[in-house]
């Protein structure tokens, strides 16, 4: 009969979570996860099977979190503008406060090129935060917040690619003024 668990699952995930975050896929040894969660070895391979399998469900947590966060703003009631705004004040902050970029884009660059199902998870969340700007610019362009004349798809790619940007600017040392001066270029843009 197997023994019970004895630890919440959730946390270790999260622990999991700013492991790979803070070091990357490849950085993070079983060692640096069993300490990052306070379990075993053995724990670590009978609950989640494999390094890769964790690594796969901290990404799936991490991006129905932000993505989960992205949907509530944009269904608030502040326009589309204030909506872009408010998207590249948090990522501004967030990498002013941290500086460790964003799991997705880390994620991305790591290993959407070697690991077809991760970058299979990787896109069909871009697709999600894609339809979602999309429609919150659309909207804006309806309601006269956002020139008509521009493509509301093109500029929600842009916004993604903005944050993305941004982020890897303050990975690579830029400082909070200049990303700032970035998200105020991109918003001008729009």
């Amino acid at each position: 009969m197997a023994r019970p668990r004895k630890f919440d699952e959730e946390r270790a995930v999260d622990a999991a979570l700013e492991a790979f975050w803070t070091a990357g896929y490849e950085a993070t040894s079983t060692q640096d996860l069993c300490e990052a969660t306070g379990l075993g070895r053995s724990s670590i391979y009978n609950t989640f099977h494999s390094k890769r399998d964790l690594f796969r469900r901290t990404l799936a947590l991490y991006m129905e979190r932000r993505t989960g966060e992205l949907n509530e703003l944009l269904d608030s009631e502040l326009t589309a503008r204030e909506k872009v705004r408010a998207i590249f004040e948090r990522v501004v902050e967030e990498e002013a406060e941290h500086g460790r970029g964003c799991f997705f884009v880390n994620t991305a660059v790591e290993l959407a090129d070697r690991d077809a199902e991760v970058a299979g998870e990787l896109e069909r969340d871009y697709r999600r935060r894609l339809e979602s700007l999309t429609a919150a610019i659309d909207a804006g362009r309806r309601g006269g917040d956002i020139d008509p004349a521009k493509d509301a798809r093109a500029l929600a790619h842009f916004v993604i690619a903005t944050v993305s940007g941004i982020r890897v600017s303050a990975r690579a040392g830029a400082g909070r003024d200049v990303l700032e001066s970035v998200a105020r270029t991109a918003l001008a843009a729009i």
